[in-house]
């Protein structure tokens, strides 16, 4: 048995119910733990954030050098469009600054309190066709 296994990641935040709110809906998630300063949630694929409230939280400045990364996420999606629209739907906005026609393979975002992370499209498991 390992002596240490993966935990929960936690963001800091200033409404840790809101921020909450807006990853259980990007996650088709579940909350399972509330209290006045800590939220977490748990996606179908088990998959655990948590929320604390800091009143004194600092969004990311990401992609600007001060302040930066101070966590990054990366979710996988097999539609990078639909998945922004949904994403800006929730609140959140893009942060990718690239400028290039055509589909990215990987899209930056920031959630409504400023944290970052990031869409990578699932390569397709079916084999090419023609």
């Amino acid at each position: 048995m390992a002596l240490f296994t993966a935990g929960v990641v936690v963001l800091d935040c200033a409404e840790p119910e809101k921020l909450a709110q807006f990853y259980t809906e990007l996650l088709d998630a579940e909350q399972v733990e509330a209290t006045a300063n800590r939220v977490e949630i748990r996606a179908a694929e088990g998959t655990r954030l948590a929320f604390r409230r800091d009143m004194n939280a600092t969004p990311p400045s990401w992609p600007r050098p001060e302040n930066s990364l101070q966590v990054h996420l990366d979710f996988l999606v097999e539609d990078l469009d639909e998945a922004e629209r949904r994403i800006v739907g929730l609140g959140g906005r893009p942060v990718d600054t690239k400028d290039a026609s055509g589909p990215y393979e990987e899209r930056g975002y920031a959630d409504p309190a400023g944290h970052s992370f990031t869409l990578r499209r699932v390569a397709p498991t079916a084999p090419k066709l023609g």
